[in-house]
């Protein structure tokens, strides 16, 4: 019997991933060395294979100024902000015809106030 008419598993043609990067590279380093690219990675919020291929590919990395915590602390922060916006835009637009000095005074301040505020949650993100 010819091994072609076998059903042997090594006969079975093998399957195939498509990738669009089909080349795959592998190295060692030591502890030492994987312990500085692992905290090298965390401080870019990125995994540490990632992390060796952009630094491979010649990419310029940039730490990112703010913490994940405090991003989405500037997130909420700037949401709330949003809404408090829209509030007075609603207002004005509804009361436009009938806006009395001092009201109008007041919204002055208060959009003065917010905007201060933005600016320090923007220099945050500088």
């Amino acid at each position: 019997m010819s091994e072609q008419n076998q059903n042997l598993a090594s006969d079975h043609s093998k399957k195939y991933t498509y990738r669009s990067e089909p080349k795959q590279i592998s190295f060692r380093v030591s502890e030492s060395e994987f312990a500085k690219l692992k905290q090298s990675a965390e401080a870019l919020q990125m995994s540490v294979p990632a992390f060796v291929k952009a630094k491979a590919q010649n990419a310029r990395l940039v730490t990112p100024k703010v913490a994940p915590d405090i991003a989405q602390a500037i997130a909420r922060d700037l949401a709330k902000a949003g809404g408090n916006i829209n509030q007075i835009a609603k207002w004005c637009n509804t009361h436009q015809h009938d806006v009395a000095p001092g009201d109008a005074q007041r919204l002055s301040e208060n959009l003065k106030i917010m905007q201060k505020e933005l600016q320090k949650i923007w220099q945050q993100l500088k």
